[in-house]
């Protein structure tokens, strides 16, 4: 869908029930539209303190009261803080899972209660009770931190365009993936190995560590203190000959700047020897680390969009129209295919921090110097 009419769409659904809530007179405080409970996964993430603030803020300009939770990775603790939601008379719930598998029953609750629920980024599985899905093309994030990888390297331009007279190699690379609970970890990886194997195949590009499974390169938790350790043996156990790393996929900025700090710690330095570094979130201390010459790269999700658009599809359910969607094929949750609507991201490197990043208000020049 064309952005104009993505915003004429919201603004229409946005109308239509301010109207109703302003006829129906709603009983959950301050928010005549009535109460949305919104639960996010951690605050230790700045990316996830962006989303639920922008989500809150777009609700709360609707009319809404919002209960946004966040439960620290504690697993329990959103299964408790969405069952306090319900109890509480949520007339819909937007949640991005810790573990997308936990939440069956607590969301069969929901259902009781004719609570709609939205997946926000990440998806719910194995229930039914879940109706839309707000996220971006995850398949297509993954091939972006791969791009951006070789980019970085000289192989490929942002788009995956191979450059003529690329180096011909061979280029040490290293590979990290997201937390296997997490079905999008799935897709970032799947993503980035349709662009990488056929380099990995040709021996352009080679994993000396000998680690490419998922389950090998998971980063549990999405965690950097993690990703840091999981370097550090791999510094040791694999480049102890004198031989360098080239280039780390990364599929989140956190888990980049874990990754950093093993490459600092086993004295590298940065300059033309760094390994090119890929991430995701663009978060405020890795855009300084990309100025820095650190990571190289990082996939921008501009988290106000992708508030709206689980903003506009908690409008539509609550008024009575269907939401916007465009992907009824990709995601499975195991019990169902769950309708979704998918944003676009685009790779930011030292180059385009200013496109992509201040013009867009996204962060300011002041912050990103600060």
């Amino acid at each position: 869908m064309k952005k104009k009419a993505f915003l004429a769409t919201l603004a229409a659904g946005a109308m239509l029930v301010s109207l109703a809530a302003c006829s129906s007179g709603g009983d959950s405080g301050e928010g005549d539209g009535g109460l949305v409970g919104v639960a996010m996964p951690t605050k230790s993430s700045e990316r996830w303190i962006n989303d639920g603030n922008a989500v809150k803020e777009q609700l709360e300009a609707e009319g809404f009261t919002v209960d946004l939770q966040y439960a620290e990775d504690d697993i329990p603790m959103q299964v408790s803080q969405i069952e306090n939601m319900i109890t509480k008379g949520a007339k819909a719930l937007i949640v991005a899972s810790i573990d997308g598998t936990t939440l069956t029953s607590v969301l069969q609750d929901a259902a009781d209660a004719d609570i709609p629920v939205i997946a926000y980024d990440r998806l719910i599985r194995d229930t039914e009770n879940v109706n839309y899905y707000a996220s971006f093309d995850n398949f297509k994030v993954g091939q972006q931190q791969a791009w951006s990888l070789l980019n970085g390297l000289g192989l490929v331009e942002l788009d995956g365009t191979p450059i003529e007279g690329a180096p011909a190699g061979p280029f040490n690379v290293e590979l990290f993936a997201g937390s296997l609970d997490d079905n999008n970890a799935f897709f970032f990886y799947d993503g980035a190995m349709d662009v990488l194997q056929p380099l990995i195949d040709a021996k352009t590009i080679v994993v000396k560590s000998g680690q490419t499974d998922i389950e090998q390169v998971a980063t549990l938790r999405w965690d950097g203190e993690e990703a840091q350790s999981r370097m550090e043996n791999i510094l040791t156990s694999t480049y102890s000959d004198g031989s360098v790393v080239n280039g780390v996929l990364s599929p989140y900025d956190g888990i980049s700047r874990g990754i950093i700090s093993a490459l600092e710690g086993s004295g590298y330095t940065v300059g033309p020897e760094w390994p090119a570094i890929s991430g995701q979130d663009a978060e405020l201390d890795s855009v300084k680390a990309i100025v820095a010459g650190e990571q190289y790269g990082t996939i921008f999700k501009d988290t106000r969009k992708l508030a709206e658009v689980a903003v506009s599809m908690t409008l539509a359910l609550l008024n009575g129209d269907e939401p916007e969607i465009n992907n009824t094929e990709d995601y499975d949750n195991g019990v169902k295919v769950v309708d979704s609507y998918l944003l676009d991201s685009s790779i930011v490197i030292k180059d385009n921090i200013t496109e992509e990043l201040v013009d867009t208000g996204y962060w300011t020049q002041a912050e990103i110097d600060g």
